[in-house]
């Protein structure tokens, strides 16, 4: 809550410049390795060069765009390795608070879960894909807050525009070869009710697909 006088500053240029082109890369609608022309992009958003090359440095900083001299801003691109290092890494991280917070003790956490979920279930019925990726890790991230383990949380954190490039590979993957985006946070739902019956071991197999297996194997399920 704001004091009295206390002056609230709307979004700048620059960052609404950097969203919206972070919401097109996380959507696929600038694939990885795209180059970023600066002409079309001010014409898509409006805005002029100064403010698209402080959002692009902005997004480079966040490692989701390559600047390289002479030759521009592309999308990041991630290599094989990269996705298998960073989901699992995820997965062990996902997996240790699992341990430490199913069953839930302290039911508020759940709150931030649920609050996740419905916001990627309008993004599901918006076809909001960008939005839906930013919300998916915010759910995983929730889970992740169950174990009341701030090292773990930031540990989690301080990966998060990894993860989130690779959960829009993943989620681009689930749906061109078996999952449309109203099954996609279906399954999610499923596994919220599993972590609030208080199964670990239940919830642990849950989370399988949501890891490496369902993003190296697209046509197993």
């Amino acid at each position: 809550m704001t004091s009295v006088g206390e002056r609230i500053d709307p979004p700048s240029l620059v960052a609404l410049a950097a969203e919206s082109i972070r919401k097109m890369i996380l959507s696929g609608a600038l694939a990885p390795g795209e180059r970023l022309i600066e002409e079309r992009l001010t014409e898509h958003l409006g805005i002029s060069r100064p403010p698209l090359r402080e959002a692009m440095r902005l997004l480079q900083n966040d490692g989701l765009v390559v600047t390289r001299p002479r030759y521009g801003s592309t999308v990041a691109t991630l290599t094989d390795q990269d996705v298998f290092e960073i989901l699992t890494l995820r997965t062990g991280l996902e997996r240790m608070a699992v341990e430490l917070g199913v069953p839930v003790e302290d039911r508020s956490r759940l709150v931030a879960c649920h609050e996740a979920l419905e916001r990627m279930e309008r993004n599901a019925r918006d076809e909001d894909r960008g939005a839906l990726v930013e919300n998916g890790y915010a759910f995983h991230a929730s889970i992740v807050g169950l174990a009341g383990h701030r090292r773990l949380s930031e540990i989690y954190r301080s990966v998060q525009q990894q993860m989130l490039l690779c959960m829009s590979r993943n989620l681009d993957a689930r749906e061109r070869h078996y999952e449309n985006l109203v099954e996609h946070v279906r399954r999610h739902r499923y596994l919220l009710e599993l972590i609030e019956a208080g199964d670990p071991q239940a919830v642990l197999a849950e989370l399988a697909v949501h890891g490496e297996r369902s993003f190296a194997e697209p046509h197993d399920e």
